[in-house]
């Protein structure tokens, strides 16, 4: 008799995949994606990780004090570029929640396969894999749909999504949609104010300019397989209608992304291969909102980028010890950030913040990983990146005024076009001590160039200077053409402890050390329009230069889970518990670095019976004491809270419900920034100093989701 012929395939995986690393599956996911429209929340959770506060839906994600550019942040493989002063348009804030699969962290030590132009941990955030017909079905077809509703802001949104198969081509369509108004904290933090001209006056309990709306994005995937090697094409789009950011001069009245990513893969008998090409273009606006005053007119700002991004990377499995990767990255991004006149001070030209800059990258990368025995596991490799930035000349809004005309010449006049040669070295290893123990060290070089926003931003008037904020501190910000490259030593370990089932109880701790030269921290302003009276400023807010200084962080992450009762009529009781620690210094003044967490930590009950699931947790959270001086960083003090969840899944149903902040408690948020969401933000001293952004208020959350096959 003869067989049928079956076909097996399955994703290339390692032994030594996950080495450093921490990562959430579709399951780990389920009760977070369906009631947000944030991505950089699926991060909550994971050792590590924490949120800078920003508008609704565009949360920068922090790891171990280090965020923002320093941070390597993939969506589906493609390398996502913000096009704005303030960073409103973060990588994440294009992923839809309700499309994640998978979210992979590298907190420490990053591979170089993995890592590059960054000197923090990598952020892999990855849609589900097109699915293709198989066995005796000669097609497949699903659909799903979901719907969320936050009380605290009024928050709602939907997503929805189809895709069919055959055995050789895939077609998926994805859209979401999400919005809210703005939430309020857990008490009064200031006077109610009056709305912008006029309007409806603003709580105080309110915090302004936290609203968004009009967020939907769309997705269509195409692919095609045939004997091992799959071609994907996906187009995708978001657009944004309003985006409020209360720790920002500005709101985002308008951004509009398109992205095209070719993908292809093949799985051979020496190992797999995968190439990829995308282009990106963003159309970004910002103006003030409806919660700030503008002396009587707007002020836009409009920036337009475009991104093109190539790579090709190998695994191959040199013997059943052995495998190496390598691999060549290519991008170049190109930016135009103009502001076009407005009357008054503001004309008669278009002001150029950047005008024709470029930012252009090339990457080569090689990496060794060793099976040595049962116990062992190693990763080394190493990583060149080659970046070279430039910009055009500039021009202020009167080129007749000498105060723009003379920052102007300066920088027209100086050698604007940079090439760093970075390289990066990252070494791993994995002991496995039994079935209850395994240990995990690390040492890494890792390298990053300065963005665009850090380099060319020139002119030193305060206005212009307050439109240039990567921090949401309030303050205003010059470039600096000469940065150096940031270089920073790293060094990790590692211990698990747990059962031999990993069933009844688990420990993790990691300790982790970085020593950063050449890091981008910032200085006073004391040249050009910049008051000299700011230099010695304890308050208030201040304009900033960026600058080369000496920086080094250190902490330690703890994790564990306990069961506490199992019965089969009853279910299970299982108590976690996270603990996390990171301190931040300058070396070179002696200051706090901004923005850093500070000790935090959470205590949870766990109850499961079939697929019901419900969590009690309590959050807290020190006070932060340890502030960067330099930037007038606002301290917080320490807090508790108490979040109720549950949710029960039937064959086709999922519905989440929870209670946030469940006694409504005030606090404000460490990451938070400065609250300059109202009034004449325009204005150095338009709003006053020293009132942090607070966190929500009690919110009711309820999601329900809907699966078709």
């Amino acid at each position: 008799m003869t067989l049928d012929p079956i076909t097996v395939t399955a994703p290339h995986d390692s032994p030594g995949s996950t080495l450093g690393a921490a990562r959430r599956g579709k399951a780990d996911l389920a009760s977070q994606r369906g009631l947000t429209g944030d991505s950089a929340l699926l991060l909550r959770g994971v050792p590590g990780a924490s949120l800078y506060g920003a508008g609704g839906i565009s949360s920068l994600p922090a790891l171990h004090g280090l965020a923002d550019d320093r941070l390597r942040v993939q969506v589906d493989g493609v390398d996502l570029m913000p096009a704005c002063p303030n960073h409103m348009n973060s990588p994440l804030s294009y992923a839809d929640p309700a499309k994640v699969a998978s979210v992979t962290v590298f907190s420490g030590i990053t591979p170089v396969s993995v890592g590059g132009d960054s000197i923090g941990g990598s952020i892999l955030v990855e849609s589900a894999p097109p699915q293709f017909a198989s066995g005796e079905k000669k097609y497949l077809a699903e659909g799903r749909a979901g719907s969320f509703f936050r009380s605290n802001g009024y928050a709602w949104g939907y997503n929805a999504g189809a895709a069919f198969a055959l055995p050789w081509l895939s077609v998926a369509y994805s859209e979401s949609r999400s919005q809210s108004d703005n939430f309020t904290a857990g008490r009064s933090f200031k006077a109610a104010a009056p709305g912008r001209e006029g309007g409806a006056p603003i709580p105080g309990d309110e915090v302004a300019s936290s609203a968004y709306r009009g967020a939907i994005k769309r997705a269509v995937s195409v692919a095609v397989q045939y004997w091992g090697q799959t071609l994907q094409l996906e187009l995708s789009r978001q657009t944004v209608g309003f985006e409020g950011f209360p720790n920002q001069r500005m709101d985002m009245t308008d951004d509009d992304n398109g992205l095209i990513s070719v993908r292809y893969t093949g799985l051979f008998d020496w190992g797999d291969l995968e190439a990829r090409f995308s282009y990106q273009d963003t159309r970004h606006t910002m103006d003030v909102g409806p919660d700030r005053f503008s002396f009587g007119t707007g002020m836009p700002m409009h920036t337009r980028a475009r991104t093109r991004g190539a790579s090709a990377r190998a695994n191959i499995v040199l013997s059943e010890r052995d495998t190496l990767r390598t691999g060549v990255e290519y991008q170049y991004h190109s930016l135009y950030d103009s502001w076009p006149p407005v009357g008054g001070a503001m004309g008669p030209n278009t002001f150029w913040n950047v005008d024709f800059g470029q930012r252009r990258k090339i990457d080569a990368f090689a990496e060794w990983e060793a099976r040595w025995n049962d116990a062992w596991v190693t990763r080394v490799g190493v990583r060149s990146d080659t970046v070279t930035t430039n910009a055009g000349p500039v021009q202020g809004y009167d080129n007749g005024l000498a105060a723009w005309a003379d920052d102007a010449a300066a920088f027209n006049g100086s050698e604007r076009e940079r090439t760093d040669y970075n390289w990066d070295l990252a070494a791993l290893a994995r002991y496995t001590a039994g079935p209850m123990q395994t240990y995990e060290a690390g040492f890494a070089r890792k390298s990053r160039s300065p963005n665009l926003y850090q380099r060319y931003p020139w002119s030193t008037n305060a206005m212009a200077a307050l439109m240039n904020n990567l921090a949401g501190d309030g303050n205003g910000y010059i470039g600096r053409v000469d940065l150096r490259p940031e270089v920073a030593y790293t060094a990790s370990l590692t211990g698990d402890w747990h059962d031999a089932a990993r069933k009844r109880w688990g420990v993790k701790a990691t300790g982790h050390y970085t020593l950063v030269h050449d890091f981008i921290d910032a200085r006073r302003c004391d040249f050009g329009q910049c008051s000299a009276d700011g230099e010695s400023a304890t308050t208030g807010f201040v304009p900033l230069q960026y600058a080369n200084q000496s920086a080094r962080l250190y902490g330690v992450d703890l994790s564990g889970d306990l069961l506490l009762a199992r019965s089969e009529a009853y279910g299970s009781l299982t108590g976690t518990g996270s603990l996390s620690y990171v301190r931040g210094d300058n070396l070179s003044t002696g200051d706090g670095l901004y923005n850093i967490m500070p000790l935090n930590g959470t205590l949870a009950l766990v109850h499961r019976l079939g697929t019901w699931n419900s969590t009690a947790e309590v959050q807290a959270v020190a006070a932060k004491r340890h502030v960067s001086q330099v930037r007038n960083e606002i301290g917080t003090g320490a807090y508790w809270l108490l979040n109720l969840r549950t949710s029960y899944e039937w064959k086709y149903v999922r519905l989440d419900l929870s209670v946030e902040n469940l006694l409504d408690r005030f606090y404000a948020n460490p990451l938070g920034g400065a609250y300059v969401g109202q009034g004449p933000s325009m204005t150095t001293n338009g709003i006053p100093w020293g009132v942090p952004v607070p966190g929500r208020g009690r919110s009711f959350n309820v999601a329900l989701n809907l699966h078709f096959f």
